[in-house]
């Protein structure tokens, strides 16, 4: 049964934040469109953070839900209303905490154990990031530091790293492509280069690079239009963990989406699982012609092609934006999205990144850390000591998800009423700035009674909360391994918090039965469950 508060607070209406217009608009959609919008809830007391968490959330799933309803709308001259409850979308910011696999919490770790942030003797913090196995090598050997045969502990790391400067440090695991950097404060971050050369960057950067006629993304083999991306075919060269969501996202509105990930490359199935639902999964080497050039036959099919590997690592097998358009051979024009860390300006604009790294770098960790301090301090806890505090969740991933789909929507719109190719940029440091522009809460107001936390993680039976807003998949056929005989496992998932009107999100059991679209549809639960064209 839902519990009567999460039905009362669903049903209390907000206005729309000025932050959310202002993007709408200064992306050339009807303002008048925005009526169509319900935000529900109370964002500020939806996750104890001293950030506007809770409004960052309702904010980029309802623009990307919303444009998805405009581009229906496009499509078929029907407008419908789309609602956004607060507290779901915060847990939509984590949703992969919050799965199931045949009622029972998935098994395994996220996190690498040498990740995590370290001190020097001189008081200064870095944050290293080694959840994949090369960049764990990588951080390890500047450290001089084996890993075998004896696999190296935090304790070697932080024994290592105390007499290294902190900058020094971030300097000489940045020249090896590793994963590393300085905690910061705003203002110090403010005054590095990569701060001064984000000034002014968009949160969402849609701007037009090729001309092409305009589209109508009709498929002979649909009657009729039952979701607003129906008929439309998107490549997804993306992981962990902004990419995957956008893609998940858009999957939900109806588009055919294919995830395609290398051979070669470590995975991080913990994560994988939840973020391709709704998705077709399919693995290439392009590093093998061959395999390069079944990409390039499913470019040529497709409307949107969505990357998020490190910077120019796509570009260097052939896949810029430039490459698709011309594979695309100028007959029609393709949406382009990319995302980097830290944006395409500045010194750093070709470094890695992962959302924990951009807070600890542009000062999310400290600053969330000294108001939690003075919180503690108020209460009475005189001798509370300043710690980094990350946020709740992985809120600059998740929130640049939701802002790649909005800028994907964007650029669709755009082909189907002006003609064109449209390029989507997106960054996870831009999307901090942006965070921050929304504002700060007090002390009390982020940590105090009216902030409600989290459920429980990766436990079962689920939270009765979680299991409220959540929906069951089945394995879908194409799931299991060739040759292997066993029962479709089952999945119990978040749905996505933004819920359109008329058109029903494409996900769980009864969404693949009631669409007769595809009978290999529904939750993959492998990243190689499909041959790589389109259906």
């Amino acid at each position: 049964m839902v519990d009567s508060r999460i039905l009362q607070d669903m049903a209390e209406t907000s206005e729309i934040p000025s932050e959310l217009r202002s993007i709408w608009t200064s992306n050339g959609l009807p303002e008048g469109f925005l009526q169509h919008l319900k935000l529900t809830g109370n964002p500020d007391t939806a996750i104890p953070s001293s950030f506007k968490l809770g409004l960052a959330a309702q904010i980029s799933i309802g623009l990307a839900a919303l444009s998805a309803a405009y581009v229906h709308y496009l499509r078929t001259g029907v407008e419908q209303d789309v609602t956004v409850n607060a507290r779901h979308a915060v847990l939509a910011f984590h949703s992969e905490a919050w799965y199931t696999i045949n009622d029972s919490p998935p098994e395994g770790e996220i996190w690498d154990t040498v990740a995590g942030l370290y001190q020097n003797k001189g008081g200064e913090y870095v944050r290293i990031h080694t959840n994949f196995p090369h960049h764990r090598s990588g951080v390890l050997q500047v450290l001089s530091i084996p890993d075998h045969p004896i696999r190296a502990t935090r304790a070697d790391v932080s024994k290592a790293l105390a007499n290294w400067d902190a900058e020094e440090f971030e300097d000489a695991c940045g020249k090896r492509g590793m994963c590393v950097f300085k905690l910061r404060t705003l203002e110090e971050w403010n005054e590095t280069p990569q701060g001064k050369a984000l000034k002014g960057a968009k949160v969402v950067d849609v701007r037009k690079v090729g001309e092409a006629g305009k589209k109508t993304y009709s498929h002979p083999e649909l009657e009729g239009i039952k979701r607003p991306l129906q008929g439309v075919k998107m490549l997804d060269l993306s992981r962990v963990l902004a990419g995957p969501v956008a893609g998940r996202a858009l999957a939900a509105q109806g588009a055919q989406v294919l995830l395609i990930t290398s051979p070669n490359l470590p995975a991080l199935p913990l994560l994988d699982t939840e973020t391709s639902l709704g998705k077709r999964t399919t693995q290439l080497d392009l590093n093998s012609p061959s395999d390069k050039e079944k990409l390039g036959g499913l470019v040529r099919g497709a409307d949107v092609f969505l990357q998020a590997y490190r910077p120019k690592g796509v570009e260097g097998k052939g896949f810029g934006v430039e490459d698709v358009i011309k594979i695309k051979s100028g007959a029609e024009g393709v949406v382009y999205a990319s995302l980097r860390a830290w944006g395409w300006d500045g010194s750093w604009s070709d470094r890695r990144g992962f959302d924990s790294l951009v807070q600890t770098a542009t000062g999310f960790n400290y600053d969330e850390g000294k108001e939690y301090q003075s919180f503690l301090l108020a209460q009475g806890q005189g001798d509370a000591k300043w710690a980094p505090r990350p946020l709740p969740m992985q809120a600059l991933d998740h929130a640049a998800g939701y802002f790649l789909a909005f800028g994907i929507n964007v650029g669709i719109a755009k082909s189907i009423t002006e003609g064109g190719s449209h390029e989507i940029r997106v960054s996870l440091a831009a999307v901090g700035q942006w965070i921050r522009s929304l504002g700060r809460h007090s002390p009390l107001e982020a940590f105090g009674p009216e902030s409600k936390p989290f459920p429980k993680r990766r436990s079962f039976p689920l939270d009765p909360e979680v299991e409220a807003l959540s929906v069951e998949w089945e394995e879908r056929k194409g799931g299991s391994a060739k040759g292997e005989k066993r029962k479709r496992r089952r999945m119990m998932a978040l749905r996505q918090a933004g819920v359109l009107s008329l058109t029903p999100l494409r996900e769980g059991v009864l969404s693949a039965c009631e669409d007769g679209e595809d009978a290999d549809w529904g939750a993959p639960i492998r990243l190689n469950a499909d041959e790589p064209v389109w259906i």
